[in-house]
């Protein structure tokens, strides 16, 4: 994720590759980071906080003390630093803790298919943030994809929606797949009109912004094909086991914050 944030903001003109200073425990992201877009590294997390405004923190939530504290050793000054990060569950408030007093921190969920540069993303600005903080968070997590700004409470929300997202359509895809394999489509065919059906409705939903019911109504005919199936959905409780699905997600997220 902190690879496809980099990447997406160098592209997008958000920042200049030779602005960037990198580093990872593992070599080897370093290296086709460096080798894609030319930016410099760091030996340590340290070596970043002390070079850099800005510090992208992209690693998952049991690490984050660890780093936090290396950022607290290195010296350098926690009110001059801003802290964006990407780590699931994790408030604010711990966040500002574990940096340092009067920290400048935003907390943020991105989703995967930032890779391609198509993610969606939210944010929440820490109590020390400022206007231009959240438009530096705009505009490195905007350049690959969708982004708002919300309330810190509902983060957690926004990780069981589209953070976790993802996963669930996968989900579906593989399923519609499977459907239309039981039915005699080759396995490729259906794979390929499974994603490009999701992709294009959500096109849909975006392009037009007509509500999902209208475009669903658009494609639902009297006694036809498409009720038929909404019928079954329905039968197996669709739209409940969705929202179980986000409703869990979120839960879990709360947890994980608490931990």
């Amino acid at each position: 994720m902190g690879k496809a944030l980099t990447v997406g903001a160098i592209d997008a003109g958000a920042v200049a590759s030779t602005d960037v200073v990198a580093f990872d425990i593992f070599s080897t992201a370093l290296d086709s980071l460096v080798a894609e877009r030319g930016v410099s590294t760091a030996d340590s997390i340290a070596g970043v906080a002390t070079t850099v405004d800005v510090l992208l923190l992209a690693v998952k939530p049991h690490d984050v003390p660890g780093v936090l504290q290396q950022i607290r050793d290195s010296g350098s000054d926690t009110k001059s630093l801003l802290v964006i990060s990407v780590a699931a569950g994790l408030p604010i408030a711990r966040l500002e803790q574990e940096v340092g007093e009067g920290a400048r921190v935003i907390r943020s969920m991105p989703n995967t298919p930032a890779l391609i540069g198509k993610g969606a993303a939210a944010f929440s600005r820490g109590s020390s943030a400022t206007e231009g903080d959240a438009a530096t968070a705009q505009r490195l997590l905007g350049a690959v994809g969708v982004v708002v700004e919300v309330k810190e409470s509902l983060m957690d929300a926004v990780t069981g929606l589209s953070g976790s997202g993802p996963a669930y359509v996968y989900l579906f895809i593989e399923a519609l797949a499977d459907g239309a394999v039981q039915n005699g489509l080759p396995r490729d065919q259906a794979h390929e009109l499974a994603a490009q059906t999701v992709l294009g409705a959500a096109a849909m939903v975006q392009s037009t912004g007509e509500h999902p019911a209208v475009l669903k109504d658009m494609v639902t005919s009297p006694g036809g094909t498409t009720i038929a199936a909404l019928k079954a959905l329905e039968a197996h409780a669709f739209r409940a086991a969705c929202i179980d699905a986000v409703n869990t997600a979120t839960a879990r997220a709360r947890e994980m914050g608490e931990e």
